[in-house]
Formats: C-alpha cells, structure tokens, sequence
C-alpha cells in the first residue's frame, strides 16, 4: 500500500470510490467533489492523503480542512476538519483507515489545531457521521472522538396546487436586490458573524445576484433572511446536493435568522412559509432543509426527518 499527496488528478477515481461505497445514500458527482474538495480554499492538502493499491488504484482517502481563508468572520483558526474519510470495503481491517487518521490528525497538530470536528467544515458534506454508518461511528469513538450532537436533515413534497403566498401585518418579504447587498451583507456580519456571514459573502464572490435569499424588512430594514437553492444557484448548495435521489428537481431551504432584537413574533416560521411559496413559483415541489436540530419546528410546515447525523469532536 502506498500513500500519495492529495491530487486532483485522481478526481474520477475517488468519486468513483465514493459511490461504489456510499452512492446509494449520497450520490456523488464529480463537479459537486471539486467544488467542495478541491476548490475550497480551506483544504488543507498536507493533511490529506490517498491510498493506492499495488496496481495504482485509489482504494482510500482522507479529506481535511483548517481555516486559511483570508476573509474574518471569527472562525476558530484552531479548528480542523476532517471531511471525509473513506476506505474501500475490500481493503478495511488492514490499518488503512487508521494510517490516513493518524497522519490527519498529526498534520493538522503540526499546523496549530487543537480541536478536529468529523465533518461540519466550510463547504461540509456532512454535519457528523451518517446515522445508518453506525460501525464507522464506533471505529472513531475508538480512536478518541466524543459524541456531540444529533442532527438532521428534512424534506417535504409540496403538491401542484398553488401556494399562498403568506403576509404578516407590520413586515414584508421579498427576492434580495443586488444593490441591497452591501445593506445585507452589513445585516448578517450584525446579526451572524461566522459561518452564515462567509457563505453569503462566497455567495456574491461566486456571481450571485440574490435571488437565493428571501430577506424580511420592517420599516424598510432588513431583520430576518432566508436562504433558497435550486439548480439555477452558482453554487451546489448544501441542500441541494443530494438532489439526484429525488425524482423533481429539489429546492432547498435555509439558512435562515432573525434579529435577536426582532424574535418571538413569529417571523422565523413566516419567512420558510415566504422562502416555501417563491421555490414552489419556481415549479419545485420537492425541498429540502440541511443540518439542523429543529424538527419540530419545521414538522409545523409538513418537513419531515429524511437523514440524520452525530456529531463528533476531539481535543488534541
């Protein structure tokens, strides 16, 4: 077995892996690996590794993150992530998962980590390991790692007939303008610095022009937003990027805030409802929220569990 640096030259070879091992549950395309793995500037490539076997062919990888971006939106730079990690069923139980762990965890010790979340990393896949991989759980709780949280993902299938779009008295809603984004972008550094803020800013910095945010203004200010996804946005969103289990185009929804000066009105249900009948106008019936722990505050609009995830950390 050999070990070779992380290399977008091997781009079919490990999206192949990952679907003959995972694409029943999370179906991989190749533009979709690039974006998340390879262009996200966040990759930290010495601490990611490929295993290839005696004929040169990929049978292992580890993917891991820390923060280099030189946008400051407060996350740790302490933090590492390890993306993913994923051996082919025919090589397990011969120390390869271990090696590419161990060497991981020890590159991103030499870089200034002292804290590696499994997943939940800038352009993720996952929030945590998927609940149905219940062994690979076991294996890293071995290995160290302390269970955190549970998370979920929800989905729902609207039917043709028209949606109302909703109204609240006192607020509006709308599509965001692109001259309404310095105004925005302002709104969310306020309101929620850290990962939401950098997503949005990356959203403009890849060509948005807003139609992915549903904003909710009050006395013309901005004080809430929500965030919709479809095949159009210029980026494979997070919720949208298991869209090929779906049989229609999938929309997704979220994130999404509100004020903490303006909460406990209602709003935070009135702008899915408003994000719910802008991705229906748009002919999408099947949507989707990402990582989450709200269920049963989205169950109120018909959402239901469809993945879930446990969340995992460890100190070094």
């Amino acid at each position: 077995m050999e070990y070779r640096n992380w290399n977008i030259d091997r781009l079919e070879e490990l999206v192949g892996l990952w679907n003959r091992e995972i694409g029943h549950d999370f179906p991989m395309s190749p533009d979709l690996f690039k974006q998340n793995s390879f262009d996200d500037c966040n990759v930290f490539t010495e601490g990611s590794l490929i295993a290839v076997n005696e004929d040169n062919h990929v049978v292992g990888f580890v993917v891991t993150k820390r923060w280099q971006d030189e946008i400051d939106v407060g996350i740790s730079k302490e933090t590492g992530w390890i993306q993913v990690l994923l051996v082919d069923r025919n090589y397990r139980n011969q120390g390869i998962g271990k090696k590419l762990l161990q060497h991981a965890e020890q590159k991103l010790q030499e870089s200034g980590m002292n804290h590696i979340w499994l997943g939940k990393d800038t352009w993720h896949y996952f929030p945590g390991i998927p609940t149905q991989y219940g062994e690979t759980a076991k294996w890293f709780e071995k290995c160290g790692y302390i269970h955190s949280t549970k998370e979920y993902d929800l989905d729902c299938h609207f039917e043709e007939h028209e949606i109302e779009v909703p109204s609240k008295e006192g607020v509006t809603h709308s599509l965001l303008q692109l001259e309404e984004k310095d105004e925005f972008l302002s709104f969310m550094h306020r309101c929620f610095p850290g990962r939401w803020e950098y997503e949005a800013i990356q959203y403009f910095q890849k060509g948005g022009q807003g139609r992915e945010f549903v904003v909710l203004k009050k006395n013309e200010r901005i004080i809430g937003f929500c965030r919709i996804n479809d095949s159009s946005s210029p980026v494979i969103a997070q919720n949208v990027y298991w869209s090929s289990l779906y049989q229609q185009e999938l929309g997704g929804i979220g994130p999404l805030g509100i004020d903490s000066n303006e909460r406990k009105h209602g709003y935070g249900l009135f702008i899915v409802e408003a994000a719910v009948s802008y991705l229906h106008k748009r002919q999408i019936r099947s949507m989707l929220i990402d990582w989450t722990g709200l269920v049963t505050f989205y169950n109120k609009l018909g959402f239901e569990v469809c993945k879930s995830y446990s969340s995992y950390f460890k100190k070094i």
